[in-house]
């Protein structure tokens, strides 16, 4: 039971940690305007994978993103490692939360069906 409030908890502090640094300390411009939606951590803390979304649909704008976060996570993991106060920080996987842009479709098809009514 304490190993499951453990990974939870560290996810919530990874997520604030992660936005805060994205914010203040990552200057890469292809990062711009990213927001992490969650954090899921294997339930032994070696991986964590972060979900993220930007406002673009464009195809070519993601693939720049997802650069920049690869190329940020030696970065981004290192102050983590300081900021966090846990044995070993924690392999970073960015991947693209896709579930905003499935709500937006849902969104527009559902306007289309009402405008045809």
């Amino acid at each position: 039971m304490t190993q499951h409030y453990r990974v939870g908890r560290l996810s919530q502090e990874i997520q604030k940690e992660v936005n805060d640094i994205l914010l203040k300390r990552v200057r890469d411009p292809r990062v711009e305007g990213v927001t992490i939606t969650g954090v899921n951590v294997t339930g032994d803390l070696q991986q964590a994978t972060i979900y993220y979304s930007i406002l673009s649909n464009m195809a070519s704008d993601a693939q720049k993103t997802q650069r920049g976060l690869e190329k940020a996570s030696g970065l981004i993991r290192g102050e983590l490692g300081s900021r966090l106060s846990i044995y070993k920080t924690p392999e970073l996987v960015f991947v693209r939360d896709e579930s905003v842009q499935y709500g937006d479709k849902i969104d527009q098809l559902l306007k289309k069906i009402d405008s045809e009514y």
